[in-house]
Order: C-alpha cells, then sequence, then structure tokens
C-alpha cells in the first residue's frame, strides 16, 4: 500500500467530517434566524416559543423555503455539526464520524420517507426537503467513511466495517 495514498485518504475523510460538519453547523444556526424561515404558505416568520403548544410546533416553519424544521431539529443540526468540526482533529476520529454519520442518516432519511415516522414521532421534521438533504450527505459520509478506504486497503467493503 502506497504511503501517500493513504495520507490522500485520511485527509479526503479529514475534509469530508469538516464539510458536513460546517454545513450542518450553518445549517442548525440558520434555523435559529427568523429571517431565514417562514411558515408553509406565508411570508410570515417561525412560530416563537412562547406561542407554541408543544415541542414539535416551537420554531416550526421552513428554512429557505425548502427543509422543515423546528427549534429542536436546528439544536441537532447543530450538534452534528460541531461533531463533524471536532472529528477533523484525526483521522481516525473522521472514519468514525462518516461512517456513524452515514448510517444514522440514511436511516433518517428512511424514516422520513414514511409518513407515520416523518416527524420522528412528534418531536422534529425531517419530511420534504430534509429526505433530500439527509440522504445526499449520507451517500457522501457513506463513500468516505467505508468505500474509499476499503479501495485503498484493497480490501472488499465488508470487511472493512
Amino acid at each position: 500500500m502506497n504511503a501517500m495514498r493513504m495520507d490522500k485518504v485520511n485527509m479526503a475523510e479529514r475534509y469530508c467530517a469538516l464539510v458536513l460538519g460546517i454545513l450542518f453547523l450553518i445549517l442548525g444556526i440558520a434555523g435559529f434566524i427568523p429571517a431565514l424561515v417562514t411558515l408553509p404558505g406565508t411570508n410570515a416568520s417561525y412560530i416563537p416559543a412562547d406561542i407554541a403548544p408543544g415541542a414539535y410546533s416551537a420554531g416550526f416553519g421552513y428554512l429557505f423555503g425548502l427543509f422543515p424544521t423546528n427549534f429542536l431539529h436546528n439544536l441537532v443540526h447543530c450538534a452534528v455539526g460541531l461533531f463533524g468540526i471536532a472529528s477533523y482533529t484525526s483521522a481516525s476520529s473522521a472514519r468514525v464520524f462518516n461512517r456513524f454519520f452515514a448510517v444514522s442518516y440514511i436511516l433518517i432519511a428512511i424514516l422520513g420517507a414514511i409518513p407515520a415516522a416523518n416527524t420522528v414521532f412528534g418531536l422534529m421534521p425531517i419530511f420534504g426537503g430534509n429526505v433530500l438533504l439527509n440522504g445526499l450527505t449520507a451517500v457522501a459520509a457513506l463513500y468516505y467513511g467505508i468505500v474509499l478506504p476499503a479501495k485503498v486497503n484493497d480490501v472488499g467493503v465488508a470487511r472493512n466495517l
């Protein structure tokens, strides 16, 4: 195995974790900015926490008019973003983050496509544009966390898990 090639793969894994972390941190922070979140079918901002009767409706709105979100969803995005940025520090932690992210977000994308579960059982919205976002980012993390290291090590993907 070429050491230089492995170093490039390690950096690619680290950059994937960093980019995913920055993306989700930006999405999480943007969800807290009322000017970027609108209610469906209106130009009004999100539902304030003091008016919302439940956890789901607190801060509910569409981020950039595309992604349904609420306060809990924004907190989860911020936490995932911070974990991704923190995992950039080493190749092994980035690989663990990418693998965990890939598996988790594939499951979340599947849940978002199921009508009975697309609100995570009444806690946060994962339907609509979130299904596509979660699926695409999971595929990227899957590639950089599992497929690419398996190619470089010349082993099958199943042996790389």
